[in-house]
């Protein structure tokens, strides 16, 4: 084959995987984006030119670049995001081609593939450049019928199912001798297979899944700030909190338990030891003693002193006016007669609200989107909040795309799960639809009804099954209700996270050592020589 023709070939899987992707991809065309790639895995293995590093770079360039090329709006750091995306996915990739030659160079060696790539994907959750936002088994929100299964497996669940149908059908291309035609029957049976029955196993969940749990209204808030101009600007502060009381009046009854509004709605800056003195809140406890019954969830930008003997970590930042460190967060706030309870975002996004302390010579700079500065202190762990006898897991934007995190609040009790973003940043692109998506994953996984408000992206209910009971139109200031079950029963899924790509995490490992082994062992055989 000659050098072009494969870098064509790793440009089809490129594209294949891109036109696979949510939301204007066909989402089957996933079981055949990696059969090119896998293609030339297979020749250079077998003795042929090539640098599978390098070729297995341009097609997750490609696929990183083409499906969330939106990220540019909000930062020009997605440049090193893509890049470095791809990195990882191509030494990923290596590594499963080095151990392949390593361990068994043949149609069973190409299964290798499945441990490295979980496990990397578990990485992405963990890891300081957390990016989990092209994890394989995401590419079914789009077709969550097919899926109900995500409920036992997560989108690990996912993942595995679109290595193993990559790779057998890769396989089928590998068969050449007449001696092998049953060989080649049966792996053709075995494709067909595992792609129909989960499939046909999911639309039977589906069928006869019935929602649990008490009704429960919820109000939804679309406030549509630009964030670029207006909710950032100090004097719409208190314009843009009485919009959303304003907006909540309109459809509040007495049957309602939660108004939900978006991330960072609230700019007026809360200091978490004083909370007497906050105009926003004064606002929104006005409306809360008017219906007692209900309680607002709202983003709100919060700082804290830092304890003393903690001014080193990392997070702090000085106050120059009083000279001393402080702490500022991206939090979510539940707000009722009795008190303000709150909680941090744990999972932040690199280059926007967090930077790696190996950047520390820009802690204290502004680097992208003009407002974000050094890094957010986070919460440690996901926990919930309450109100009357509900307990409510509130993802903060980005962590909405962590499947393992978000079933930390079903796994400690909760019985509904709110998403509270704003996803204004990256304009009318792909962006905040595929982040609209993750919600339905997470719906499936944890059979919770979730409820999104979006700033200005797409704000909308969803049900236990993932299906959209309700949502908004782009850039358009609205309000929402829906009665949903507040389910108290815990899925498989979300009693044991991401237990698939831990087990993949494990096999790795030994994997690699036994890579290590046999590579050693044939130096010193081959210096014997």
């Amino acid at each position: 084959m000659k050098r072009y023709q494969k870098l064509l070939f790793a440009v089809i899987s490129g594209l294949l995987l891109w036109a696979s992707w949510p939301l204007r991809g066909c989402s089957a065309l996933i079981f055949i984006a990696l059969v090119p790639l896998l293609y030339l895995e297979e020749r250079i293995s077998k003795g042929e030119k090539g640098n599978i590093f390098w070729l297995s770079f341009t097609t997750f360039l490609l696929w990183n670049v083409l499906t969330t090329w939106w990220v540019w709006n909000a930062t020009p750091a997605a440049i090193l995001a893509w890049l470095l995306t791809a990195f990882f996915m191509s030494t990923v990739f290596w590594a499963f081609h080095f151990t392949k030659m390593k361990l068994h160079n043949s149609r069973i060696g190409n299964f290798l593939l499945i441990p490295y790539w979980m496990a990397f994907e578990l990485l992405q959750y963990h890891w300081a450049t957390k990016w989990p936002w092209l994890n394989l088994g995401n590419v079914f929100s789009t077709s969550t019928t097919w899926i109900q299964w995500y409920s036992v497996t997560g989108v690990a669940g996912g993942t595995l199912w679109i290595l193993l149908v990559n790779i057998l059908i890769a396989n089928l291309a590998t068969y050449e001798r007449e001696s092998e035609k049953k060989a080649l029957r049966w792996n053709l049976g075995a494709v067909i297979a595992l792609l129909l029955l989960p499939i046909i196993g999911s639309k039977f969940m589906y069928k006869y899944y019935e929602e649990k749990g008490e009704d429960t209204e919820v109000i939804v808030i679309q406030q549509n700030c630009d964030p670029w101009n207006e909710q950032f600007d100090s004097k719409s502060y208190n314009k843009t909190i009485q919009k959303n009381v304003d907006l909540a009046e309109t459809l509040v009854t007495p049957d309602t338990r939660f108004i939900v509004s978006s991330e960072s709605a609230i700019q007026e800056g809360i200091w978490l030891h004083d909370l007497k003195h906050v105009k926003a809140l004064e606002i929104i406890g006005g409306f809360i003693e008017k219906h007692p019954k209900s309680c607002f969830v709202i983003g709100g930008t919060t700082y804290e002193w830092v304890p003393k003997g903690m001014e080193n970590d990392f997070p702090a930042r000085w106050l120059s006016g009083v000279n001393r460190y402080y702490y500022a967060h991206n939090s979510a706030l539940l707000i009722d007669t009795l008190n303000v309870q709150h909680r941090n975002k744990s999972q932040l996004v690199v280059g926007v609200e967090a930077i790696p302390e190996w950047m520390g010579f820009l802690k204290h700079f502004t680097i992208t989107m003009g407002i974000a500065r050094g890094t957010l202190k986070t919460d440690p762990y996901a926990h919930n909040m309450s109100f009357g006898n509900h307990q409510v897991g509130v993802a903060i934007c980005y962590e909405s795309a962590f499947g393992g995190y978000v079933s930390e609040f079903a796994r400690k009790g909760a019985d509904l799960l709110f998403v509270i973003t704003n996803d204004g940043w990256w304009g009318d692109t792909p962006g905040y639809k595929q982040h609209f998506e993750f919600s339905k994953l997470r719906a499936i996984e944890n059979r919770r009804c979730v409820a999104r408000s979006a700033n200005t992206g797409t704000s909308g209910f969803f049900n236990q099954k993932g299906d959209v009971i309700q949502k908004t139109e782009y850039w358009k200031e609205d309000v929402i209700k829906a009665t949903l079950k507040a389910n108290t029963e815990k899925t498989f899924y979300s009693k044991h996270g991401d237990y698939l790509s831990r087990i993949a995490m494990w096999m790795t490992f030994g994997l690699l050592f036994a890579t290590m082994v046999l590579t050693i062992l044939g130096r010193i055989r081959h210096g014997k020589r």
